[in-house]
């Protein structure tokens, strides 16, 4: 088997990412959930509590991936996708982006950490089934 056909296809990756974001108020909390699973040392969430007593929800998620950083705002129902150019550990740039190109980028970058390592293959594998 080549190396590409074990790889997870960009597309298909998008588009599983895309069905996700179909509900707004659920997209970050899921993919806050699948990138701490996937890249757990890589991710980093922010959780407020909804109300006094309410359940912890999704406010912020980043995941750093080399020199990009992908970050996801969450706030009344609502999405804020934005890439950043790290160099350092310094943000160099951040560029508020559409969902839909976010999603792109990330699918991609996620694709090539799956070329990478290992847990984030699997882990992108059981994403998409």
């Amino acid at each position: 088997m080549a190396a590409d056909a074990a790889q997870p296809d960009v597309d298909l990756l998008a588009a599983a990412l895309r069905a996700d974001a179909a509900d707004l108020s659920q997209f970050a909390d899921v993919v806050a959930g699948k990138l701490e699973a996937m890249l757990p040392a890589r991710t980093r969430v922010e959780r407020r509590r909804a109300g006094l007593m309410g359940p912890k929800v999704v406010r912020r998620v980043v995941l750093r991936l080399d020199d990009v950083q992908f970050e996801l705002g969450a706030e009344h129902g609502a999405v804020e996708a934005l890439v950043a150019s790290v160099s350092g550990g310094i943000v160099l740039k951040r560029e508020r982006v559409e969902l839909d190109d976010w999603l792109g980028r990330l699918s991609a970058a996620l694709t090539a950490e799956a070329g990478r390592s290992e847990r984030a293959r699997q882990t992108l594998e059981q994403w998409l089934t």
